[in-house]
């Protein structure tokens, strides 16, 4: 956690350190601005998936696959109990536990946020992980034990779901954003 407040800096970093009184009431809005946009972005992730998954399970489980692109890409309902590619069937505690953690760490750092890109960035994590957490929460077997919904089959590789897609997206955004030096502060370093 120390390590993540250290990358995330303080409220006070960088646009309000050393700043006159009216320079830190401008800088405050705009903090809450980029939490505004993180947690819209994660509202909106978290509303795709859902949607995506109560339409899988009412039109598609129990059916036939649909192909969209031939054999290249199907769309094929299936419970996932297990992380990605199904492996650790017999985790599926763990990775409760670790989304919500990851939920937890941040909402939490949110309030120190000050670049537009993490936070587009974290809030696709933020979707991502509360879509899936609400899987292994609420279907079957139970609390905490519940299979993702998957659906999206390309050939040869892995089935997953919008949840999924959002948060390799968020990694790679957060992993780009890393590259090139910026921040979730907004500061820009060159190492």
């Amino acid at each position: 956690m120390a390590e993540a407040e250290r990358i995330i800096g303080t409220p006070d970093t960088p646009e309000t350190a050393g700043a006159e009184p009216e320079q830190h009431q401008t800088a405050r809005p705009r903090g809450r601005r980029r939490i505004a946009v993180l947690f819209t972005v994660a509202a909106f992730a978290y509303a795709l998936d859902l949607v995506s998954k109560m339409l899988v399970v009412a039109r598609l489980e129990h059916h036939e696959p649909i192909e969209v692109a031939g054999d290249w890409l199907k769309l094929e309902a299936i419970r996932n109990a297990g992380a990605a590619f199904g492996f650790g069937e017999a985790f599926t505690v763990i990775f409760t536990v670790i989304a919500a953690a990851v939920i937890v760490v941040i909402a939490r750092l949110a309030r120190k946020l000050y670049s537009l890109p993490w936070a587009i960035a974290l809030g696709l994590l933020l979707g991502g992980a509360l879509g899936n957490l609400t899987d292994r929460l609420f279907r079957s077997p139970g609390v905490f034990e519940g299979a993702v919904v998957d659906f999206i089959a390309p050939k040869h590789f892995a089935v997953f779901n919008l949840a999924d897609s959002a948060i390799v997206c968020g990694g790679i955004l957060i992993v780009l954003l890393s590259f090139k030096g910026l921040d979730p502060d907004g500061t820009v370093h060159k190492d």
